[in-house]
């Protein structure tokens, strides 16, 4: 009798330390159990997986431009003015975020000469896909490629053709088209990686020696 009740008070003494290490943890045992039963609470959807913010859609995919609101209307000149004036200007309207409806600035997309395509380093007119894409026509100028800017990605109207800020734009635009055609004559040419000597080509080894 006396050693069952010592094994009934061993098994308590038990059970108590084991109830104590669970509370311990921020646990009771009906919770752990309550929690196997509902599955891993760690196994929920991951908040990182959720869609891209940034991969929203493309400033430069929207609809079809009327080629009238980009093309320089017949007999008209850029305002003259001071080169340097005009180029000084024209790099804060760049970066002005004022010019667009939709927060965008020119800087927002050509940063450091990004998202420019090689064709850019031509002189104009010259050809642009965005330009025969949106506008249906063969070539621009490059003032006429501020303005689809305006309209398309930065979401806003054409600058008027008679402005200093349409003449200062087009200016900075010719600074930035200097420096990016000089950028890529800097780049050396890749050779083709899928050119090099057939390793199958040696002479053959078992052609006999004339």
């Amino acid at each position: 009798m006396g050693e069952l009740k010592d094994r009934v008070r061993i098994l308590g003494f038990a059970c108590t330390v084991f109830g104590s290490v669970l509370l311990i943890n921020g646990a009771s045992p009906s919770l752990l159990i309550a929690q196997s039963k509902a599955g891993n609470p760690c196994a929920a959807k991951n908040p990182c997986a959720a869609k891209n913010p940034c991969a929203g859609k493309n400033p430069c995919a929207a609809k079809a431009v009327d080629p009238k609101l980009i093309t320089r209307p017949a007999g008209t000149e850029l305002v003259a003015g001071q080169q340097a004036e005009l180029v000084k200007l024209g790099e804060l309207l760049w970066k002005d975020t004022k010019l667009s409806t939709n927060g965008l600035s020119c800087e927002t997309c050509h940063r450091g000469n990004a998202s420019f395509s090689p064709s850019f380093a031509q002189p104009y007119p010259h050809p642009v896909a965005m330009v025969a894409e949106k506008a249906g026509l063969k070539q621009i100028h490059m003032d006429e490629m501020v303005q689809i800017c305006m309209v398309v990605p930065m979401a806003s109207k054409p600058l008027p053709w008679n402005s200093k800020e349409l003449a200062s734009l087009t200016a900075y635009v010719g600074r930035v088209q200097k420096g990016f055609a000089a950028e890529q004559t800097k780049k050396p040419a890749a050779s083709n990686p899928c050119a090099p000597r057939n390793p199958c080509a040696p002479k053959n080894p078992c052609t006999p020696k004339k």
